[in-house]
């Protein structure tokens, strides 16, 4: 098993930034593609990012490249998602998820889950 404790959720205006950090644990965290995911209300959860497991490979959907950036350090056992420029439909509870399989993978078959932040962009 591994528990995944998501962080740094808040409101902040349209044009502002935040960082949502993600710790791990329970399992030897490097083992694991890391990705994170939202869900807005009256809406599916998404895909956001993912990174593999040593952090060389990162998969953005289009969405949120060159706004957001996925990065990891594997002695704290936490991934981050460090968000700019954020826009009123960022507005969501932002998941981090975990995979066994690759930094493609965790879009579609993560095995865990954290409980989710909420982040809440005014305009």
């Amino acid at each position: 098993q591994v528990q995944l404790v998501e962080s740094g959720g808040g409101l902040v205006q349209a044009g502002g930034f935040l960082r949502l950090s993600c710790v791990a644990s329970g399992r030897t965290f490097n083992n694991y593609a890391m990705g994170w995911f939202r869900q807005a209300p009256g809406q599916e959860r998404e895909f956001v990012v993912s990174i593999s497991y040593r952090g060389f490979s990162t998969y953005y959907t289009e969405f949120v490249k060159g706004r957001f950036t996925i990065s990891r350090d594997n002695a704290k056992n936490t991934v981050y998602l460090q968000m700019n420029s954020l826009k009123p439909e960022d507005t969501a509870v932002y998941y981090c998820a975990a995979t066994t399989g690759g930094v493609v993978e965790v879009k579609s078959n993560p095995d865990y889950w954290g409980q989710g932040t909420q982040v809440t962009v005014s305009s």
